[in-house]
């Protein structure tokens, strides 16, 4: 599906969301305002016509020193038409914290802890935000840019 069709059909849904919207090598991305996450999620998801029905990944990067420091990128396919978009938004690097997507893909309950577990990104509305990967007791988020090298 081209880009064109989606920003529009997102566009005309959530006037003020994308921020940027552009195709790289065949890769469809969309840039949305963090406190849009959730609503647009549940549109591509519900929407027929789209029918983003798998999430693939989703990862968290942290752009130290830069602000907003953190971003969370979402990669879905529509097995239907497969079709692939990305989404990307970003975050302050104070308290950063993000809408859960678990009630709209039950494949992001790990894959957000992870994101919490390694850069801190809190995700409001998460089932069992917890650690993942490192023990409870663990301090810090070791795949932050200014995490000690020596953990």
């Amino acid at each position: 599906m081209e880009l064109d069709v989606i920003t529009h059909k997102v566009k005309n849904n959530f006037p003020e969301s994308v921020l940027e919207a552009s195709t790289f090598r065949g890769e469809n991305t969309l840039v949305l305002r963090a406190e849009d996450i959730l609503p647009i999620c549940r549109f591509l998801h519900d929407d027929p016509e789209l029918a983003f029905h798998f999430l693939t990944d989703l990862c968290g990067v942290d752009h130290y020193p830069r602000e907003p420091r953190f971003g969370v990128i979402y990669h879905l396919c529509a097995m239907e038409t497969r079709s692939r978009l990305r989404l990307k938004t970003f975050l302050a690097g104070t308290a950063p914290h993000l809408a859960s997507v678990v009630s709209v893909w039950k494949a992001a309950e790990w894959l957000e802890r992870e994101a919490f577990d390694m850069f801190g990104i809190i995700f409001a509305g998460h089932p069992d935000l917890r650690r993942i990967l490192l023990t409870p007791d663990w301090q810090g988020h070791p795949l932050r840019k200014d995490y000690p090298l020596r953990g």
